[in-house]
């Protein structure tokens, strides 16, 4: 064991002021554990506790903060740190420590199990029903449930098996730590002649951080920071983003495959549903066709039937682009199929971490922040509201667009110094590299096309795929009347769209609300939530909103709302309708159900959507 170490290079955090004491210190890092411990037991309490939406501590606290924020935005600059805090694991060394230590049962011990929990059980329900892990009493009972399985595996089993092979982000955050710009190893001239193997002893995952640089892998390591403890000849660098992946070393499948279908589930699913969703090229695409196909010759269904299908298309389109590619490649350079597709498959590593950025971090200045702030307000019964750091508007938020060419390029990259390991001519390279890079033609083209749809197709005529009801849905909708008797406000030659989406105002006109800008123009907007939209940029008076019953325009101030009844929402999964007197609303809300709300409270429902 290295009691002292006072000559760190020069990269080396643990040697910084700020950052060693960060990562190395045991008494911070153990105050960090016990903090996110108490914040994730406390998330969970409170989701079954308060069941309602107006939770949205538990909500944002799990899928705001812990993901994807904190997770992707760590992954792709120091690493898999979020593994180091997580409280499943900062348990789970105790419970290890002393329990059954048996071995795990090889049919158990496959990380294929945690990676289909989350492609599948996450992600593949998210799509059919939106909004279901995110209710507070879905997301407490889903941590619940998972919390109680990592115990039970922690207790029984040795090494922290749960971590390796069950846990749904673990092959997920194992695979993208290569991205990072940090890098644990050891200095050979302190391990040159131990023999105490101090770090190792420490590893609960039952590793030799010493063995890290040879192997050019850091395997299982949860950047628990235990071995740092156990010896000052551990070293956590800053290297070169993506430095394992430039060299050889020992393929780990997994990870291979975590890259394909975490890219098929995320950033491309994301650009079908989502990106093009918000298009009027939304209609022709072949999943919203197949879709609209299913619900004609099967029945309507209760799930989101595009959201399935753009999940099938993005999973079999990227499984014929990687193999397809990979096949020819093999071909080309005269090589195992296995041996080139996984090689070369690690080209793909940019793709969801880095090109997820552009959605993340414009997401968190527009409403994430808020979001989250807001709901720690709620949490901790703190009065206070926090708004958004910025507008959809704000021209510099543009800047962020250009993550998905960045994680192109590096790829291409990636994938060029992979290709350069074979033994192969040039003319064979070449080939190999052209059609290994099918996925990432693919990602690149996609993002392309969503900017061409937009611009010529243009925005689609009822918003997000994923609010309220769907663009291409057929059936006769609640807030629809006939273009006759709906009553326009606003002048010009789309007054009869909303200013804010362009969503036509008869189809959702009994959640039809309109304002006066700051020019003294009337605007007409489709629901509560773009009006609310208009006002994040410029202030509006004289707000004014369809009384559901009568079908014209009341006094938006001194209307009574009936919020969240199960009529659908225009723009927004909770629904908000208005009525002229609060006998209106009671009979409205006992037959379809629903809370009634002044002007006030209704607003702050819909900044919720933000």
């Amino acid at each position: 064991m290295i009691e002292i170490n006072n000559n760190r290079d020069k990269n080396d955090i643990f040697g910084m002021p700020v950052l060693g004491f960060i990562f190395k210190n045991q008494n911070f890092l153990m105050f960090v554990r016990i903090l996110v411990l108490g914040l994730f037991l406390y998330g969970i309490y409170l989701g079954f506790e308060v069941q309602t939406k107006e939770n949205t501590f538990t909500r944002y606290l799990f899928w705001g903060l812990f993901w994807s924020l904190f997770m992707v935005v760590t992954l792709a600059t120091f690493g898999r740190i979020f593994c180091g805090i997580c409280p499943h694991g900062f348990i789970g060394k105790y419970l290890t420590r002393y329990g059954l230590k048996k071995e795990m049962p090889k049919w158990l011990k496959n990380p294929w199990w945690g990676l289909m929990l989350i492609i599948i059980g996450w992600w593949g329900v998210y799509y059919m029903y939106p909004g279901f892990f995110k209710a507070p009493f879905a997301t407490a009972m889903l941590f619940t449930v998972l919390t109680l399985i990592a115990f039970l595996m922690f207790y029984l089993y040795k090494d922290m098996e749960y971590c390796k092979n069950i846990c749904p982000i673990g092959s997920l955050t194992k695979a993208f730590h290569r991205i990072s710009f940090t890098w644990l190893g050891s200095y050979k001239s302190d391990c040159g002649d131990c023999k105490t193997f101090d770090c190792a002893k420490a590893c609960t995952y039952n590793l030799k951080p010493f063995t890290f640089d040879k192997k050019n892998s850091m395997e299982d390591c949860s950047l628990c920071m235990d071995c740092s403890a156990a010896c000052e000849g551990i070293s956590f660098k800053m290297v070169k983003p993506g430095k394992s992946l430039y060299q050889k070393f020992k393929i780990d499948k997994i990870e291979v495959w975590t890259y394909i279908l975490i890219a098929a589930a995320i950033s491309i699913t994301m650009s079908f549903h989502h990106g093009l969703g918000r298009s009027k090229a939304a209609e022709f695409m072949p999943w919203t066709k197949a879709a609209n196909w299913f619900e004609n010759t099967f029945g309507a269904v209760s799930f989101d039937l595009v959201g399935l299908f753009a999940f099938m298309f993005s999973n079999l389109l990227v499984l014929f682009f990687v193999l397809s590619g990979m096949f020819i490649a093999s071909k080309a350079l005269k090589a195992d199929y296995s041996k080139t597709f996984y090689t070369l498959g690690y080209a793909f590593a940019p793709i969801f971490v880095i090109g997820g950025l552009s959605h993340l971090l414009h997401s968190f200045f527009t409403h994430t922040y808020a979001n989250i702030a807001n709901g720690f307000l709620y949490g901790f019964g703190i009065e206070g509201h926090v708004e958004n750091l910025a507008t959809r508007k704000d021209a510099w938020l543009s800047i962020f667009s250009y993550f998905p060419y960045i994680a192109a390029i590096w790829a291409f990259y990636i994938l060029y110094t992979r290709v350069n390991l074979f033994e192969a001519s040039k003319k064979a390279k070449t080939v190999a590299y052209i059609f290994a890079s099918l996925l990432i033609v693919f990602f690149l083209s996609l993002n392309l096309f969503r900017i061409y749809a937009m611009h010529t197709y243009g925005k689609a005529t009822s918003g997000h795929s994923h609010h309220g009801e769907h663009p291409n849905s057929t059936a006769k909708m609640f807030q629809s009347v006939s273009p006759n008797k709906a009553i326009i406000l606003q002048k010009g030659e789309n007054a009869k769209s909303c200013s804010q989406c362009g969503m036509k105002l008869p189809m959702f006109y009994k959640t039809n609300h309109a304002a006066t800008d700051s020019k003294g123009e009337v605007k007409q907007y489709c629901s509560i939530h773009c009006m609310l939209d208009h006002k994040h940029s410029e202030a509006t008076t004289s707000e004014k909103v369809v009384d559901t019953i009568s079908l014209t325009f009341i006094d938006a101030r001194s209307a009574f709302y009936v919020v969240d009844s199960s009529k659908k929402g225009t723009m927004s999964k909770i629904s908000k309708y208005a009525f002229s007197t609060k006998e209106k609303a009671e009979a409205f809300a006992k037959e379809n159900g629903g809370k009634i709300m002044c002007y006030k409270d209704a607003l702050k429902v819909a900044e919720q959507d933000f």
